[in-house]
């Protein structure tokens, strides 16, 4: 049992380390230009299409919005919840703040 006793600081100063490196490359991974969080932008979207994007693009104008879809995400089953609501999440995710409709690029 004594044999152990010095591997477990030296464990958990490894663990800590390893923890402390990876998380500002975690970090890095989850930003989109501009420092920007993907996973909030994919929120915003799933609350209504085309908010993410906007999020993206730094708020500001409404003219910063995707307009189709912001104003086709008030159509149900196609917008919100449905279709657009869904594509728009993917867009924010990816950091792609485009206003096309269809999944084909």
């Amino acid at each position: 049992m004594r044999k152990w006793k010095w591997i477990q600081p030296g464990a958990a100063l490894g663990l800590a380390l390893a923890l402390t490196l990876a998380a500002p490359a975690a970090a890095q991974e989850g930003r989109c230009a501009g420092g920007r969080s993907r996973s909030s932008a994919m929120w915003l979207s799933i609350a209504h299409p085309g908010l993410g994007e906007w999020y993206l693009k730094g708020w500001g104008s409404f003219e910063k919005a995707p307009q189709k879809k912001f104003w086709l995400g008030f159509i149900p089953f196609y917008g919100w919840p449905g279709y657009l609501q869904v594509k728009s999440a993917i867009d924010a995710r990816n950091c792609r703040t485009n206003d096309e409709l269809s999944f084909r690029s």
